[in-house]
């Protein structure tokens, strides 16, 4: 599935998780501060591997390959005390 993510700069982003399970972390359009963001977002892509490990044999790429996009994009922000990152969508996988 896909969901949509608003920076601090009202940038906004499209991310991808393999498991829906984002959405039990998550409440549309409420404001996350960015280390509870990170901390959510860490917890939910560890239990969408493993769910695909469960099922596949192996964890998948693209979801961790996201995390740790997002975790780059997050660290432009990471000096700025009051930052916050709100859900604004969640959609199918493409």
């Amino acid at each position: 599935m896909h969901y949509t993510v608003r920076w601090p700069d009202a940038s906004e982003t499209t991310c991808y998780s393999p498991s829906l399970v984002i959405q039990d972390f998550f409440t549309l359009q409420q404001d996350y501060p960015l280390p509870e963001f990170l901390r959510r977002l860490r917890e939910a892509t560890a239990i969408a591997n493993e769910r695909v490990q469960a099922k596949f044999g192996f964890t998948c790429s693209r979801a961790s390959d996201q995390l740790g996009d997002t975790e780059r994009r997050a660290q432009t922000f990471a000096q700025t005390p009051e930052a916050s990152v709100r859900l604004l969508a969640f959609g199918p996988a493409g």
